[in-house]
């Protein structure tokens, strides 16, 4: 069975960055579609960032021209530069990786702290 490892979280002032990163423990993210995803406080889960098997990227508006989002050459790791970032974007954050069967695996999250 894969496994979904996060990294990289942490405490940061307003303003500082972050990468994420997730690990695979066998080479999916190739022919996956890839998604990071982030759980506020009393929140519902909300799909921060994809990428496609063809490399295509997408972001929620809040964190366009902050975020990016990429993979490895490799397909075991996908990761998530954050800069600038804000306190709203506080959260637990998740990875998530879907295959063609339509099968989806997830990671168990890390959490990422902005102080203000």
């Amino acid at each position: 069975q894969v496994q979904l490892v996060e990294s990289g979280g942490g405490l940061v002032q307003a303003g500082g960055s972050l990468r994420l990163s997730c690990t695979a423990s066998k080479s999916i993210f190739g022919d996956n579609v890839n998604r990071w995803y982030r759980q506020a406080p009393g929140k519902q889960r909300q799909l921060v960032a994809s990428i496609t098997s063809g490399g295509s990227t997408s972001y929620i508006d809040s964190v366009k021209g902050r975020f990016t989002i990429s993979r490895d050459n490799a397909g075991h790791t996908v990761y998530l530069q954050m800069n600038s970032l804000k306190p709203e974007d506080t959260a637990v954050y998740y990875c998530n990786s879907q295959a063609p069967s339509g099968y989806y695996y997830w990671g168990q999250g890390t959490q990422v702290t902005v102080s203000s």
